[in-house]
C-alpha cells in the first residue's frame, strides 16, 4: 500500500540548482513501483542553517512530497546517507493534517 511521505533535504550550498535536481532525480529513481511517483518538489534555495552542520553555515533546501510503499524506504534512505553532497535529510509520513490553533483559557473569558 502506497503512503504519502514528505522529505526535506539540505544540500551543500556550493551546489547549484541543476546539480541538486540531478541528485534528486537519482534519488527518486529508487522509487520503482508503478503508481508511486514524486508529487511535489519545492526548491527553497540557499538558507542560513540554525547551527553549523559539518562546518558549514548555509545549505540548499529542498522539500519533496511523494507516494511510496514502506518497503522502499530503507534502500532510499541508504542512498541518501551515502551521498556526500547531502548534509542532512528527514523523511516523514505526511498525514495531511492541518494544524489548528488551540484556544487558550483566556479566549473564553471576558475581561473585568
Amino acid at each position: 500500500m502506497a503512503r504519502r511521505y514528505e522529505a526535506v533535504y539540505i544540500f551543500e550550498s556550493t551546489l547549484e540548482e541543476p546539480a541538486v535536481t540531478e541528485k534528486l532525480t537519482r534519488f527518486h529513481a529508487l522509487i520503482p513501483q508503478p503508481g508511486e511517483a514524486v508529487v511535489d518538489v519545492t526548491h527553497w534555495g540557499k538558507r542560513t542553517l540554525a547551527y553549523p552542520v559539518a562546518g558549514r553555515e548555509t545549505g540548499y533546501y529542498v522539500v519533496t512530497k511523494f507516494e511510496a510503499s514502506s518497503e522502499m524506504l530503507p534502500e532510499f534512505e541508504r542512498a541518501l546517507k551515502l551521498d556526500e553532497g547531502l548534509l542532512r535529510h528527514l523523511v516523514v509520513l505526511d498525514e495531511g493534517a492541518q494544524m489548528a490553533p488551540t484556544p487558550s483559557a483566556k479566549d473564553g473569558e471576558e475581561e473585568e
